[in-house]
């Protein structure tokens, strides 16, 4: 499966869509919040992101990907990391993965948003990591405006950056 590092195609109006949004859920405790994330993954769909982490939002998405080796998913997640425009975390459900994703796309310079739970604890480190923006939600579906707000941002700085922009 290849990693496409493409960039956001522009419009002829010059507004970007379809970014490659890194979707990052727990995958192993059977409690995390499959609706948040179905939430999530819906918005992102809905809007026209590319989203290569869909499965996350599948109950059975650890069972889907069961055949392949412990380092062939962590370098495919890598790879998706690294390619992606942004990273989006739902992160009310304690994850070492979701942790080291977030940490990759910091060190390579992507946006993150981390979206939870209001009420939950979420790791204190987590969110003081600079360059981490963070929305506490009380129902999911408040988390969409929070994520399309954060990825119009994220567009603008792309445009910003693009060739002639």
């Amino acid at each position: 499966m290849g990693i496409s590092h493409a960039r956001p195609t522009l419009l002829a109006s010059g507004t970007l869509h379809a970014m490659r949004i890194y979707l990052a859920a727990a995958m192993t405790n059977a409690g995390r919040d499959l609706e948040a994330i179905k939430t999530l993954l819906g918005c992102l769909e809905a809007d026209g992101h590319d989203v290569p982490t869909r499965h996350v939002a599948d109950p059975l998405g650890r069972e889907v990907e069961g055949e392949l080796a412990d380092a062939d998913v962590a370098r495919r997640d890598l790879g998706w990391v690294a390619g992606c425009d942004a990273l989006v975390a739902e992160v009310s459900t304690p994850s070492h993965g979701v942790g080291v994703e977030v940490a990759a796309a910091l060190a390579g310079g992507k946006p993150v948003l981390l979206t939870y739970r209001r009420g939950t604890p979420v790791s204190r480190l987590l969110l003081g990591l600079p360059g981490v923006e963070a929305f506490a939600y009380t129902d999911a579906r408040h988390a969409r405006d929070a994520v399309r707000r954060f990825l119009a941002t994220v567009q603008t700085r792309l445009k910003t950056h693009a060739p002639g922009g």
